[in-house]
């Protein structure tokens, strides 16, 4: 599985019963430095499959720290001409109020989501590789502290301030293990196209 992240404004918003958050877990079009390997980009459409499935709402990508479910109701995904839109209502446990707070704060500003690509193209034509992500098996979304792409965005709709947009180019552990894997997979395609 692999995962991205992206940085976007993001919006917390009171709801009958509860809060909501609200933002982008991946936008179309927007080339990202992969670990200095290759850059990606995903296509319009590539969630099309995808959203039928049964997807979770994690925090930082910690499968212990369910924040909300697509067959539960609580998390809405959605594609538009921007990426791929979602909506969480915040359950009323630790973890939903300190999301919110965080949130609030601006120290949680970006999403992420967990895939695994089942259609791409390559442009090896230029310098840098370019990935095309074309359709993916999507498993869940993370609201999370460093996202991988800077066009992500979470926030809670009813605050202004949550709506500012934070530049993080840090990588999540996991994140940097991917790294490590898409170097020795680039190295790999090269070596057999040379043989």
């Amino acid at each position: 599985m692999e995962k991205r992240s992206l940085v976007r404004p993001l919006e917390v918003r009171a709801a009958s019963g509860g809060r909501t958050v609200a933002g982008y877990a991946a936008v179309f079009n927007v080339q990202a430095d992969i670990c200095g390997c290759f850059q990606e980009q995903i296509a319009p459409g590539a969630f099309s499959d995808a959203l039928a499935g049964d997807v979770r709402a994690l925090i930082n990508h910690d499968t212990g720290r369910v924040i909300g479910r697509t067959r539960a109701g609580t998390l809405r995904l959605a594609q538009d001409q921007v990426g791929l839109a979602v909506e969480i209502d915040l359950p009323d446990t630790a973890d939903g109020r300190d999301l919110a707070t965080l949130i609030e704060r601006g120290d949680i500003s970006g999403m992420s989501f967990g895939f695994e690509v089942t259609k791409q193209t390559w442009d090896e034509t230029g310098d840098t590789p370019i990935r095309t992500i074309q359709a993916v098996n999507l498993f869940e979304v993370s609201a999370v502290a460093f996202p991988a792409y800077d066009d992500t965005s979470i926030a809670m709709r009813s605050l202004e301030a949550a709506r500012r947009d934070a530049k993080a180019r840090n990588f999540n552990a996991a994140a940097k293990r991917l790294r490590m894997k898409a170097h020795l997979d680039l190295a790999a395609r090269r070596r057999v196209g040379r043989e």
